[in-house]
């Protein structure tokens, strides 16, 4: 059964009790990796590891999205400024510990290509930041597979 997070806004990805930042880059262009972004958002199933589905809601606004093990989570889009910056809270989800997340990236141009720079901000009790913690190095190299897998996707569409 989903749970209702606390709604959080975009300055908890500098306030959160516990924020994973993870960069790197690729060699196509801002606006081709954020229409992968915040355009296709279907598409996060072909690259983003973890990630079995996912669909855009209320007209872009929101997001449903399904990992593999059945986590599920509700989004809000908070930005969405094109080719620059894409966030989104987690507004009710089944997975346990969590009292508010909020994933953010940036991209800016970087030698021909994109630098990709994700926080994942979020706030619960001591044992599930201590979790997280511990996860991540599984975090960071989830988060290269699928830029590596993202930029594959790019380079053949």
């Amino acid at each position: 059964m989903a749970r209702r997070l606390r709604p959080v806004e975009l300055d908890f990805v500098e306030s959160a009790p516990l924020r994973l930042v993870f960069a790197a880059e690729v060699t196509a262009p801002p606006k081709a990796v954020y229409a992968a972004l915040a355009d296709d958002v279907a598409g996060w199933s072909c690259w983003f590891t973890g990630v079995s589905r996912a669909e855009s809601t209320d007209d872009g606004r929101g997001r449903d999205v399904r990992l593999t093990g059945g986590t599920r989570f509700t989004e809000t889009v908070l930005a969405a400024e094109p080719d620059a910056h894409y966030a989104y809270r987690v507004d009710a989800t089944n997975a346990p510990g969590l009292r508010a997340l909020l994933e953010d990236w940036r991209l800016t141009p970087a030698g021909g290509g994109t630098r990709l720079r994700w926080t994942f901000a979020a706030d619960g009790p001591a044992p599930f930041r201590l979790m997280m913690t511990l996860a991540r190095p599984g975090l960071g190299r989830a988060f290269r597979d699928s830029v590596r897998a993202l930029e594959g996707r790019l380079a053949t569409a």
